[in-house]
């Protein structure tokens, strides 16, 4: 294993979706080598594309935040499950990487990922197994997992029965919000569940964690913060000094501003941030809902970067055309795709401006087009989208372009 994830040997195919290669197979390294131009090149319709400029805004802007606010960073792998992006967050600073599922945890450490931070309970006594092997087959692997329940406590009892090795993965405690996803409700239950754990042999609690995602208003997200705090400190009385701060770890996309009031540069613990989502932001809910609207960096400190580029097929009537693109290429459980560039057949290119997505099917999409601008048949069009995460899962090849729309890479997803 090693510190830069990466999967050699990807192929690009007939299979291979928005390329056009009908010939034998071709690695994607030579392929990206070809330097082909986006509107010229081997392409089909619809595409999804990465700006490289805003990928490297991205991961810079979050890089320097949580330097300069004394938090360590696990970006939530999650959201792209791409190792050439996860290789550049980790070469950026991050602290290790952030998975939601054992089989992504999977995934990520077989990308060479040394630090993973598996954010949900896990009830499988034979993964916390297999990381308790990881671990110490490779004393520079490790592997956190979250606790929520004596039925967490039971699956931790498990894998470490009969346990003998040196290392076993640590166990975070994780607190919720009334009426939220997962979590411990009240610091009693907190402090019982951490001494459950402790009391299991090899194994031991390693820290506090939470999401404050749910939440609405800055007012409860820094009650909750709070709350998260005084749970360390109160762990931190109930089992004495010990070996190593205790880790807190909080962290959406919406509220890092208040995570880092709240919890950068503690002393008594560890504070580390997951944020994923920034790392393309997007031109619908991130860009609504990114603290970068509060910070004095400004609104345009992140840069959507994710293109979706489909043909128009179809314009039928006045005010109605068809582009070729739908729920199969593009996420929409947040807002449907939002129009940003239509570049006609003869090049020129214009904004979209009062062109709207009014509705999906799985391989359409219809667009509301303003009276005076002339949308056609074969005419493309650029679309941002709207939470990310939901989008990457759809393609298995993205190639990424330069600012003069060359192809400079090609990742690829593993979902």
């Amino acid at each position: 294993m090693n510190d830069r994830p990466d999967v050699p040997g990807e192929l690009v195919d007939r299979r291979t979706k928005g390329v056009w290669w009908p010939g034998g197979p071709i690695p994607a390294a030579d392929f990206a080598a070809r330097r082909d131009r986006l509107f010229d090149g081997p392409f089909t319709w619809p595409l999804l594309v990465l700006r490289e400029s805003a990928l490297e805004r991205n991961v810079a802007a979050l890089a320097e935040f949580t330097r300069a606010h004394g938090l360590l960073f696990a970006p939530h792998g999650k959201t792209s499950m791409a190792p050439a992006l996860l290789r550049r967050q980790l070469e950026a600073g991050a602290w290790g990487i952030t998975v939601a599922t054992a089989n992504q945890a999977l995934a990520v450490r077989g990308f060479g990922v040394r630090r993973i931070l598996l954010a949900n309970q896990l009830l499988d006594p034979r993964v916390i197994r297999w990381a308790a092997e990881e671990m110490s087959a490779d004393r520079g692997f490790d592997l956190l997992f979250y606790v929520d329940s004596p039925e967490g406590v039971a699956a931790v009892a498990a894998a470490a029965q009969g346990w003998k090795g040196e290392r076993f993965p640590g166990a975070l405690i994780e607190r919720g919000v009334p009426g939220g996803r997962t979590g411990a409700r009240t610091r009693g239950e907190v402090l019982d569940l951490a001494h459950a754990v402790d009391a299991i042999p090899g194994a031991a609690t390693v820290g506090v964690a939470g999401y404050e995602g749910p939440l609405s208003d800055a007012d409860g997200v820094r009650g909750f913060l709070r709350d998260l705090r005084g749970d360390v400190e109160a762990l931190l009385a109930q089992r004495g000094p010990g070996p190593g701060r205790p880790i807190l770890t909080v962290g959406g996309s919406a509220w890092f501003d208040l995570v880092a009031e709240e919890i950068g540069g503690m002393v008594e613990a560890l504070p580390i941030l997951r944020s994923g989502a920034y790392i393309t932001h997007d031109d619908g809910l991130y860009r609504r809902v990114t603290p970068y609207n509060r910070l004095p960096e400004g609104g345009d400190a992140l840069t959507g970067a994710l293109e979706l580029w489909a043909q128009v097929t179809s314009a039928p009537e006045e005010g109605l055309a068809i582009a070729g693109m739908g729920r199969r290429d593009a996420g929409y459980d947040q807002d449907l795709p939002i129009p940003r560039v239509l570049r006609r057949a003869d090049g020129t290119a214009v904004p979209a401006d009062g062109v709207r997505v009014t509705k999906f099917d799985d391989q359409h999409a219809y667009l509301s087009v303003p009276v005076g601008l002339d949308v056609r048949p074969g005419d493309l069009m650029s679309f941002g989208i709207s939470h990310p995460c939901t989008t990457f899962d759809k393609w298995r090849s993205i190639p990424v372009v330069d600012d003069a729309d060359t192809v400079v890479d090609l990742i690829a997803t593993y979902f």
